[in-house]
């Protein structure tokens, strides 16, 4: 396989545009930034795993997320490339609730932090929700070819959220609950 990446700079973006297929496109642009959105949440999934979890299935889970993450994007820049399919949302939601019924019931929202594992999946879920967003305006501007990128980022900020419990507990750190004004 040749190299992808020999030169890392070409100085074509110095302009505030990117190649995108064979088209300049401007790096503002929507897509350009679901696409770079979703870089950096699997960018913040790579800090959960390095902020370690005793639990390797967790591990393995996040990992084959990052994997399905670059599939995701791909998608982006090739429509005609379908990966992300109802079978890995129906795997998010298996694990989701795998990992849900392992966790007591909320009473009330939770504070976003933890040990620095749990803080990093709660930052995680953020960006996936930020993902998530941009991912529907693209879908509103023009349509996505497989809508079921939504459906996929919709859960995995869910399965981030409980994740980020399971980690605090790792680590015997009690919830914080939000003191709300009643």
């Amino acid at each position: 396989m040749p190299h992808r990446l020999t030169r890392i700079y070409t100085r074509k973006g110095d302009e505030g545009y990117t190649t995108f297929g064979d088209k300049p496109i401007a790096k503002d642009d929507l897509l350009i930034e679901a696409i770079g959105t979703l870089d950096e949440l699997n960018a913040a999934l790579g800090l959960v795993v390095v902020a370690g979890s005793k639990d390797k299935e967790i591990a393995q889970s996040l990992t084959q997320i990052q994997q399905d993450l670059f599939n995701l994007g791909g998608e982006l820049h090739s429509p005609k490339f379908i990966c992300i399919t109802p079978e890995k949302v129906t795997e998010l939601e298996q694990r989701l609730d795998h990992w849900n019924q392992t966790l007591p019931p909320l009473k009330e929202f939770l504070l976003p932090r933890g040990n620095q594992a749990s803080a990093a999946c709660h930052l995680a879920r953020t960006v996936c929700r930020r993902a998530e967003r941009c991912l529907v305006r693209l879908h509103r501007q023009v349509p996505l070819q497989n809508p079921e990128m939504i459906r996929f980022l919709n859960r995995l900020s869910d399965l981030l959220f409980v994740l980020s419990r399971i980690l605090a507990r790792e680590t015997d750190e009690k919830e914080m609950m939000w003191e709300h004004e009643k």
